[in-house]
Order: C-alpha cells, then structure tokens, then sequence
C-alpha cells in the first residue's frame, strides 16, 4: 500500500513537472490561429447562470492588479477565473476594460496554470469569453483578436489532453461543452467538434443507465445533464450545424426524467443529493425555446411517484449506484415523501452539499430519511476518499418490489438488504393510499434472518420546518397541521414520539425540524410496525 502511494505521488509529481515545462506549453501552443466566426447568443446560457436584477457595470470596479490579488478565497478565486460574472455585464459596460481585463489575465496565466486552469473553472472561462463577444471580442485591435483566439485553443488543446483524466463526471461534461463550442466558433479548423462529440458520447456511456438517467441516481444531477444537453443542441441549431441523433435520444429521456421528477409536482424532491432549487426559472427557459417534456411513468431512475392533481406518493425503490457515481448518493433506501396540495406532509431532511463540513456525512446518514434504522446504523457505509467526499464501501440491492396505481387504490412495495449482512434483517416497506378517503397506511417489516434480538430500531416521518405537530395525550396519535390542513398520524401499537432534528433543504445551510419517532427493539422474529396517516 505504501509502495502504491508513493508511486502514486512520484507519478503526479512526474506530471505536474511536465505541465508546467516550456516543452508542453509548446505542444499546446496552436500554430495557426483562426478567426472567431460563430458568436453564440448570450440568452442560450440562462438556464445556467443565476442573474442578478441589477446589472454591473464593469466601470464600478477597480481593475488595476485583479489577477495579483493574493487575498482571495478559493471560491472567489474560482468564481473570478471562471469568468462567468460576465454575464452578469451590463452591455453598456466599456468594452475596451472588458477587453482590458482579458489581456491582463492572458498576461499572466497564458502558460499552463495548476489552479487557474482547473478542469471546471477553464472550461466554464472558454465558454463565458466566447458567449460573450460583444464585449470580450468586438472592436478588439487584431493583435488582441489574434491573441483571444490563440489563447482559447490553447487551452481547449489542454482541455482536450486532461478531460479524460478527471475524477468528476460533471466537469467532463462542462469539458465537453467548451470543446464543441470552440469547435463550432473556428468552424471545426482544428477538429475540436468532432472531438468534443466523440467525447459526449463517451459521456454518454459512462454516465448514463439504459433509460437515460444518470447512474448516480442524483436528481440534482439529472437537471444538469438536461441542462447542458440542451445548450449544446441549441449552440448546433443556432450555428446551422448538424445535431447527432444520440443528443436528441438523451435529450429526450432527461427530459422524461425531468418532468417526472420535477414537472409533474413542482416540489423539489429530497432524495441522494438534492436539495431545493425551484426549477421555475428552467420552465421558463424550456418554453421559450420549444421544449416540452412530459412522462407518465411510475418509476424513472429507482423512484416509485404516484400522483393525482393533489396528493403525491414518492419513495426511493432503487439499489445504491456504483461506488464511482457515489460521492452525492445518500442512505435513503425506502424514504418517502407526501405531498399534499403543493406542500410536504413527510419529507427527507435534504442533503448538506459541501464536502468539507462534517455536515456533509451527517446528511447522508438513513436516520435523516423517512425510513427505518436499526441499531443507530445507516443501510449503506460511506468512507471518505482522496477528495474528501464520501463514496459506498457496502451496496445494497432492492430485492423485490410491487407498484399498483389505480383510481382509487395506490400501492408501493419494495424491500431492500442494506442490514442483512450485518445484522441478518431485510426491510420491507408497503405504503398504500385510499384517495377517496384521504388516507396513507403503512406496514414496515423488520424480517430476521438469523434471530437477533434486542437490536433497536426506528422509524422516522421527517417533517418540514415550519409544519406545526401535536402528540395526542394517548401517546399513539400525532396531529400535523399543513398550511391550515389537518393530518392525524398514528400507530395503535407502537408507542409515537416527537424528535427534533436538523434540515438541510437549502443548499449549504441548516435549520431546524421535527419528526414524528416510533422506536422499539427486534425479538429475533418477524416484527411488522403499522401506521397510518389520514387526513382530518
């Protein structure tokens, strides 16, 4: 193991030294420099940038020294070397500061850079400087156009030598977008489109299952495939290219997936890596650009939803992804959430994105699910690898499952073995609904295998933060009032209690919650918990 790393480090240490050698920045160095010719429009990237309402007029900023600072954060550093905050421009801005700004950083980052030239953040650059002409490129004198265009293929030579070496499929497909682009700007002189769809395909492969869903099972993920799919089928229509079929196949099954996730409830839905986003902004963008995407299936990606115009049923029926699609994935086997009217009457606790907090591993635990948890143990194992992101070292698999949707009888049933090495239990959960009489009911059964006793077990009913709960003085009820509707929750032979806990819906952030607690301990048979939900 020793021997492994070290050889390892020599190795990284063997290729940084030739990144950085006069003898690769002469490799990468274009020796014919053509014209920009296609100019994207500016509109195409809305879906991806998050404006704000007050355009910036680059004048307000001071620009002597930008790039010397050497005070800044790694993600201010990131967000300035990205160069996304272009978009955020007035037009009116100067274009010869604009102009001016560039030229400083060519200045000093024209040969290769560790940190400036990250994957990310010099893939997100190439395609804010060339979606940004009217300012980054317009009435430029021809020595700056000719060193512009040097220095974007430059670094797509660079992009596409490391694009298979990165570890984040994400950034392969940002990768992947700037090399198309670039490659559609010089009218392909250099081979970049062709490249740049060869690699999307690959992408492709990898990356997606056989439904066209990410093997991640990251919802979160899903809107971003869809996202920049659309874009690079945009940026070919728009320059008269012609667009592959297998763009148009994935669009279409993202597509899918997106609406059956998101379209179909308008409520984000917190399961292995989500969080609240509202997506309102991307429908407005898919239906200005002609996008209409629609899904009438029951299961998509290893999530079971059953809906009618009011009420939503959602649980998590899929096996945990490979390790390698992991880094997002939480514990959440069986979760489920309600939604009543547009509200959450039972959610998941969402997912605490940054992987340097300790939140982070805390936010994939199963105790922060609406799910069952046996002796204070998460149904999968996390270790933290190299990235410190957290990624499976104990998969488990789905064993059976059941779905019914009727008028007036739905039913999702799925069992999983996520204990069963351990602790010698399988997990069955069954949840059925009665619309006509408003009511959820639930059987969760604890099947012991080997006959281990006195293990404890839980079963929780995350709730939102501002929904209000009162525990009847019976202790087998739990009245929850949803936005002035009434729900009783209960369970007639378990005993309910009211925990509090922690949310983590919005990215990065916590607040606090409750949710509704039956706890008990395994006899070494067969235990079934019943409970239902109805409303008032």
């Amino acid at each position: 193991m020793i021997l492994n790393n070290s050889f390892i480090f020599l190795k990284k240490k063997i290729r940084s030294f030739y990144l950085n050698s006069n003898i690769y920045n002469k490799k990468i160095t274009p020796t014919i420099i053509s014209p920009l010719e296609y100019q994207p429009s500016t509109n195409l990237l809305d879906s991806l940038i998050k404006y704000d309402k007050r355009k910036i007029n680059i004048k307000n900023y001071s620009l002597n020294n930008i790039w010397d600072n050497k005070d800044l954060k790694e993600k201010d550093h990131n967000n300035l070397n990205s160069f996304f905050w272009l978009f955020s421009l007035d037009l009116k801005s100067s274009k010869k500061d604009t102009q001016g700004v560039i030229q400083q950083w060519m200045g000093k980052y024209y040969k290769y850079n560790s940190k400036s030239w990250e994957l990310d953040i010099l893939s997100k650059r190439i395609i804010a400087w060339i979606s940004n002409t009217k300012l980054t490129y317009e009435d430029g004198t021809s020595q700056y156009q000719k060193s512009f265009n040097g220095v974007i293929k430059k670094q797509i030579n660079y992009l596409v030598d490391e694009i298979d070496r990165s570890e984040w499929v994400d950034n392969k497909l940002i990768g992947c977008s700037a090399i198309i682009l670039a490659g559609l700007s010089y009218q392909d002189k250099d081979n970049y489109l062709n490249k740049g769809l060869d690699l999307l395909k690959k992408f492709v492969k990898f990356s997606l299952d056989n439904d066209g869903f990410p093997k991640s099972r990251n919802i979160r993920q899903l809107n971003f495939y869809l996202k920049y799919f659309i874009l690079i089928r945009e940026w070919l229509k728009e320059s008269q290219s012609e667009i592959p079929d297998y763009i148009n196949e994935n669009i279409y099954y993202l597509g899918q997936a997106y609406a059956f996730t998101w379209k179909n409830n308008k409520v984000d839905l917190l399961f292995n890596g989500n969080h609240e986003a509202k997506n309102n902004d991307f429908d407005h963008y898919l239906k200005k650009l002609g996008y209409n995407f629609k899904s009438v299936n029951n299961e998509i990606g290893g999530y079971a939803i059953l809906n009618n115009k009011k009420h939503s049923l959602i649980m998590d029926v899929g096996a945990s992804p490979d390790k390698k699609f992991s880094s997002n994935y939480q514990a959440g086997a069986l979760s489920f959430e309600i939604i009543s009217n547009g509200k959450k009457l039972i959610c998941n606790s969402g997912y605490y994105q940054d992987y340097n907090h300790q939140l982070n591993d805390l936010s994939k635990s199963s105790a922060i699910h609406s799910s069952l948890i046996i002796d204070d143990t998460s149904s999968c194992k996390f270790n933290k690898t190299k990235n410190k992101s957290s990624k499976i070292t104990q998969n488990l698999k789905i064993l059976k499952k059941n779905i019914i949707f009727e008028k007036n009888y739905w039913k999702i049933n799925a069992t999983h073995d996520g204990y069963l090495k351990q602790y010698g239990i399988i997990h069955e959960r069954n949840i059925e609904f009665y619309p006509e009489q408003f009511k959820f009911v639930g059987h969760d059964k604890i099947i012991s295998k080997n006959g281990i006793k006195n293990l404890k077990f839980e079963i929780r009913f995350h709730l939102e933060p501002n929904t209000k709960v009162m525990k009847t003085q019976d202790n087998r009820s739990v009245l929850i009032d949803l936005s002035g509707d009434g729900w009783k929750f209960n369970s007639n032979n378990n005993p309910i209690n009211i925990d509090n806990g922690l949310y983590f819906g919005k990215k990065n952030s916590i607040s606090d919650n409750q949710n509704i607690l039956i706890s008990g301990m395994t006899n070494g048979e067969n235990q079934t918990i019943k409970w239902e939900i109805t409303k008032l």
